[in-house]
């Protein structure tokens, strides 16, 4: 991932850091509480599309097995059952990931065509380690026919030890997935599958080898 290293700045990092300790909540909306984790939310006004934010501890899942976990993707099609396609490429030197995710029907699928990087960091002793993603526009990726591409797409994750045998993580998501959504889906992914997913992420820890 060092070739994508020229798109995300060490403050970037820190900032990722800095939240995870210090979490920066002001004007931020409490959506749910559920299985450990808080889901809080913001609107984007430029969009009018909402931005999220993650706090939580997940048990019994080190550290550098939830970012083992995470970063592999050929595994994360095994687990996460809303992985259609997902693969990474090698494009004008940089690894560029590719993810198409299932939407119900009638919904067409969208598309995800992204760089990241993951740095572990030490901060006054405690090592923390921080994946961040972009959304990025490359010819070798063809929109496909039936897929919407979300060409708004930026993530950011911190983990570091919970001071026993899990993890305290925390997570920044925005995209914009273009096209008509329905407000019960969104409000069900940020509600429900934010916590299913790191749940499905926790089990996927338990069974990785």
């Amino acid at each position: 991932m060092a070739a994508a290293a020229g798109r995300f700045s060490e403050e970037q990092f820190r900032e990722v850091c800095a939240e995870l300790q210090q979490p920066a909540l002001a004007g931020w909306e409490l959506l749910v509480e559920a299985s450990g984790v808080s889901v809080y939310r913001l609107l984007d006004q430029e969009t009018g599309l909402y931005v999220y934010k993650v706090f939580g501890v997940l048990k019994d899942c080190s550290p550098a097995l939830l970012v083992d976990v995470y970063m592999d993707l050929k595994y994360r099609k095994k687990w996460d059952q809303y992985v259609q396609e997902i693969y990474e490429k090698e494009c004008n030197g940089e690894t560029v990931t590719y993810w198409e995710v299932k939407y119900p029907f009638p919904m067409y699928n969208r598309d995800y065509v992204y760089v990241r990087q993951q740095r572990d960091l030490d901060v006054e002793g405690r090592k923390i380690y921080v994946v961040l993603a972009q959304s990025i526009s490359l010819p070798h990726f063809p929109e496909k026919s039936g897929v919407i591409r979300v060409n708004q797409y930026k993530q950011s994750l911190a983990i570091e030890s919970d001071g026993r045998r899990g993890s305290k993580v925390f997570m920044r998501h925005f995209d914009n997935p273009g096209g008509y959504i329905p407000a019960w889906l969104i409000n069900w992914v940020a509600k429900s599958g934010v916590p299913s997913f790191l749940e499905d992420l926790v089990k996927a820890c338990q069974s990785y080898h």
